[in-house]
C-alpha cells in the first residue's frame, strides 16, 4: 500500500476531474457504496474458483461473528446496492463510482494492495448500444487525458449456456493435457476450466494456443450483439482486436468483454476492463436484469500520465501577500480574507510564519505566484498596497486599498496563464 503524497496528487485530480466532467456528459449518476461488504457477496459473484476470491480477498470476522470483506472490485457492491434499495423495477441506471479497492496480491509497476478505481455501471441495457457507448467513454477519455498508446481487445463469451457447452469441451482438452498444467490450472480444471485460459504461466502459452475456441461454440444472438458492437465502433472510428483468448478473470461475465491495454507498463498491461454481466443480478438474487461495465485502474493510469508528460503542475497561487512591519502584519489577514472573498477561485497566499523582506519575496517566488503583493506600514499610511509581477519583467505599481480587488482582477487578466490548467476533455 502506498501514499499519495502533494507532489503526485494533481495527476490524479486531473483524471477524476476528467472522469467525473465526462461522465455527466454522458449521462451517468455518481453513487457511492460502502468499503466492506459481506463475504458471501464476493464469493457468489465474482467467483470461489477466482484467484481474487481464493487468493487475494481481505477478510475478517468482525465482532458479530460475521464474515466481512474489504471489497476487491466495485461491481457487486453496486450490483448489491442497487437491488437491496429496491432500484430495479424495471427502470435502467447509468452509475459510476471511485475510491478504493484491496486485493492482497504480488505488488509491481501500478499495482498496489491498497490500489484505486474508477468505476463505470449501466444496470437494465440488453443492447450492443450500451456496450459501444462505454467504450466511446472511455475512449474520449484517453483522449482528453492525451493517452495515445492504449489498445482496445475485444471478445464474446457468450451466454452461460453457450459457455456451459464450451466448458464441457475445453475440460476434455485439458483433461488429455493435465500433466502439463500447472497446480493453479489443475485445480481451476475442476471448478472453472476458462480461467485456464486467462493463465500468465509463459510456459501453457502453447498448450493454451492450441486449445479449442470459445467463438466456435456461441449462440447465434451472441454473434449478433458482438458483431453490431464491432459495426457501431468501427463507425465511431474506435479501432479494436478481437482476441478469442480474452476471458477476464470474473465469473459474472457474459458476452462481450473488453480491455484497453498499455505496453508500457510491464507484463500486467490492462489499464481498463469491463464487459457484460447479465446473469449477475438473477445470479444475487433479484429479477433477471441485462447489465454491464467497466473498472480503471487509477494508479496505472497516472503512470501513462506521467509516461506521456500529462500530467499537470501543481497548482500554484495566483497572488501571495508579503507583509512587512508590525501594523501591515496585524492588516495582512485582513486584506488576504477581503481578496479571497471578492476574487472567488483566484489562488490568495499569505505570508505566514514572519520573516525579513527577502526572505518572504523568496517564499513568494518559490510559490509559483504570478503577482506578489506587498503591505507595509508606510503602504498602510498611504492607503495603498504596491503590486509586482513575479514571472515577468517590470516594475511595481501601487494600488489603493480601497479598489485593490478590482484592481488585482484587472492585473491578472493581464498575466500569462499558470500552468495545471483543466484543459478541454476531448473532442464531441
Amino acid at each position: 500500500m502506498n501514499d499519495v503524497l502533494p507532489g503526485d496528487i494533481s495527476a490524479w485530480q486531473r483524471l477524476e476531474q476528467l472522469a467525473r466532467t465526462i461522465f455527466t456528459v454522458y449521462g451517468y449518476d455518481e453513487v457511492r457504496v460502502p468499503i466492506v461488504e459481506h463475504t458471501e457477496l464476493f464469493k457468489r459473484s465474482i467467483g470461489e474458483y477466482t484467484d481474487i476470491v481464493e487468493k487475494e480477498m481481505y477478510t475478517f470476522d468482525d465482532v458479530g461473528g460475521d464474515s466481512l470483506t474489504l471489497r476487491p472490485e466495485a461491481t457487486a457492491g453496486i450490483a448489491r446496492a442497487v437491488i437491496s434499495n429496491g432500484l430495479l423495477r424495471g427502470a435502467r441506471h447509468k452509475l459510476w463510482c471511485s475510491g478504493p479497492m484491496f486485493r492482497h496480491e504480488r505488488p509491481q509497476q501500478g499495482r498496489y494492495r491498497q490500489f484505486h478505481q474508477i468505476d463505470a455501471e449501466a444496470v437494465g441495457f440488453a443492447g450492443p448500444d450500451i456496450d459501444v457507448e462505454l467504450i466511446a467513454l472511455t475512449a474520449r477519455l484517453w483522449r482528453a487525458l492525451g493517452l495515445t498508446r492504449l489498445r482496445l481487445v475485444l471478445n464474446s463469451l457468450g451466454t452461460l449456456e453457450a459457455r456451459a457447452r464450451y466448458r464441457e469441451v475445453l475440460v476434455d482438452y485439458f483433461r488429455v493435457h493435465e500433466g502439463a498444467l500447472d497446480e493453479d490450472s489443475r485445480r481451476r480444471l475442476g471448478g472453472n476450466p476458462l480461467r485456464i485460459l486467462d493463465s500468465k504461466n509463459p510456459q501453457l502459452r502453447a498448450l493454451i494456443e492450441a486449445a479449442p475456441l470459445l467463438s466456435d461454440y456461441l449462440d447465434e444472438a451472441s454473434r449478433a450483439h458482438f458483431a453490431a458492437l464491432c459495426t457501431a465502433l468501427d463507425g465511431i472510428g474506435v479501432t479494436y482486436t478481437v482476441n478469442p483468448r480474452l476471458v477476464r478473470g470474473l465469473d459474472y461475465y457474459s458476452r462481450t468483454v473488453f480491455e484497453w491495454v498499455s505496453d508500457e507498463l510491464g507484463a500486467q498491461d490492462a489499464v481498463c476492463s469491463g464487459g457484460r454481466y447479465d446473469g449477475l443480478i438473477a445470479q444475487l438474487g433479484a429479477e433477471s436484469t441485462p447489465a454491464i461495465g467497466f473498472a480503471l485502474g487509477v494508479e496505472r493510469c497516472v503512470a501513462l500520465m506521467r509516461l506521456a508528460g500529462s500530467v499537470p503542475d501543481a497548482p500554484a497561487p495566483e497572488l501571495y501577500i508579503v507583509a512587512s512591519g508590525e501594523r501591515a502584519e496585524r492588516a495582512a489577514p485582513q486584506v488576504a480574507e477581503a481578496l479571497r472573498d471578492a476574487l472567488p477561485g483566484r489562488g490568495v497566499q499569505l505570508n505566514l510564519g514572519g520573516g525579513n523582506f527577502k526572505t518572504q519575496f523568496r517564499r513568494a517566488d518559490r510559490s509559483g505566484a504570478r503577482l506578489a503583493l506587498i503591505l507595509g506600514d508606510d503602504e498602510l499610511d498611504r492607503g495603498v498596497a504596491a503590486v509586482k509581477p513575479l514571472r515577468r519583467e517590470g516594475g511595481q505599481i501601487d494600488c489603493s486599498l480601497d479598489l485593490l480587488a478590482g484592481r488585482i482582477a484587472s492585473l491578472l487578466d493581464q498575466e500569462p496563464a499558470g500552468s495545471g490548467a483543466a484543459g478541454d476533455f476531448g473532442r464531441a
